[in-house]
């Protein structure tokens, strides 16, 4: 449910700085957006696939004591710092090829995401909710909505 909570978060703080300042929309949008949807979001992936392993396995519905926990773990690290880079970014010259490269990371890191739960699903009939949830759907459709807002500013 977290990705359904920081989008809400996104938008609301967007919705806010839109209101009490002098700025345009759609990038004050995408701003947030890469900033907390993203940035914080991948950094919360990284706690729990580091530190809680095994828990995210299961409710992923995949097996326990994998290192391919650790190693997922720093991609999103690494999609976490460019998240929250982008915000930081928002005003400076570098913003435009900063935030097209953490939407690039965002769309093949989230898009791969999408089709290996889409196999498992496929294969395995896994629907535990970190497999098929809210998760599975943002996987597609944060990139979307990212691009989108991306290409219209």
């Amino acid at each position: 449910m977290y990705v359904i909570y920081l989008a809400v978060a996104a938008v609301l703080g967007a919705v806010v700085h839109i209101l009490s300042s002098d700025v345009p929309v759609v990038a004050t949008l995408l701003a947030w957006l890469l900033g907390v949807k993203v940035g914080l979001g991948a950094l919360w992936s990284f706690m729990g696939h580091y530190f809680k392993s095994d828990e995210v396995a299961g409710y992923i519905g995949w097996p326990a004591g994998n290192p391919f926990q650790k190693e997922i773990a720093f991609a999103n690290l690494a999609l976490a710092a460019c998240g929250l880079l982008s915000f930081q970014l928002r005003d400076s010259p570098l913003r435009d090829g900063f935030w097209l490269a953490t939407i690039v990371f965002a769309t093949v890191f989230l898009g791969g995401a999408f089709l290996v739960h889409t196999a498992d699903i496929k294969s395995r009939g896994n629907t535990q909710p970190g497999n098929a949830g809210p998760v599975f759907f943002a996987d597609i459709a944060v990139p979307a909505v990212l691009w989108a807002l991306y290409l219209a500013r």
